[in-house]
């Protein structure tokens, strides 16, 4: 049932990304709203030109409105690895290249930590959101999560994807790739995101 304080019933998600499909249509439909994907209205993907993960959500966000005419989700979401001074960072999704698959970016990221302790293997999934109204909406709504755990020396499940199964979830003592997708959802930075993203919903716009 859709939450009396909303008042978006229907939005756009400004990806391509069928994993970020399947898991922000699951949590935004506990709240009775309705995730289409942007290629429902276009091919065209926006530019990332943003040098931060909340200029390119939000830049994801206006192209999704302009294009579709609904309001917008854009998430941009990375992995930051300590040892490697944050990278991938934004450039996660092409870390081995503009066309590199999942695999391509796991087996470069395995290749840089190679020989790395596990000490030194800290990493964080970071999620930014970003939320307009319309295209030109002067008041975006914005929201970020992180989940901290370490990388892996070697892929561990079947679940998730990018680099899930490199991710280790301490309090799970498992990788993210391990976990069921409710308790990934309830853990995950964009799960985070998304919470707190619908608690600015419910709050009264100025």
């Amino acid at each position: 049932m859709k939450d009396e304080n909303l008042d978006i019933t229907r939005l756009v998600l400004a990806s391509g990304n069928q994993g970020k499909l399947r898991e922000l249509s699951a949590l935004f439909g506990q709240h009775g709203i309705e995730v289409v994907p942007q290629s429902e209205f276009t091919a065209e993907d926006a530019e990332e030109t943003g040098l931060s993960f909340l200029e390119n959500a939000l830049l994801k966000a206006r192209h999704a409105a302009e294009k579709s005419g609904l309001p917008a989700v854009g998430d941009d979401s990375g992995l930051m690895v300590d040892a490697l001074d944050g990278a991938p960072g934004i450039y996660s999704a092409r870390y081995a290249g503009p066309t590199a698959s999942d695999q391509d970016n796991l087996e470069k990221l395995l290749a840089e930590m190679m020989g790395i302790p596990e000490e030194n293997r800290r990493a964080q999934f970071v999620c930014v959101m970003a939320m307009v109204r319309h295209a030109t909406d002067p008041l975006p709504l914005f929201c970020q999560g992180i989940w901290t755990g370490h990388i892996l020396d070697a892929p561990r499940g079947e679940g998730g994807f990018g680099y899930d199964p490199v991710f280790h979830v301490p309090n799970h003592n498992c990788s993210a790739a391990e976990l069921d997708p409710q308790t990934k959802n309830s853990l995950s930075h964009r799960g985070q995101a998304l919470e707190n993203l619908l608690e600015k919903f419910r709050q009264p716009l100025p």
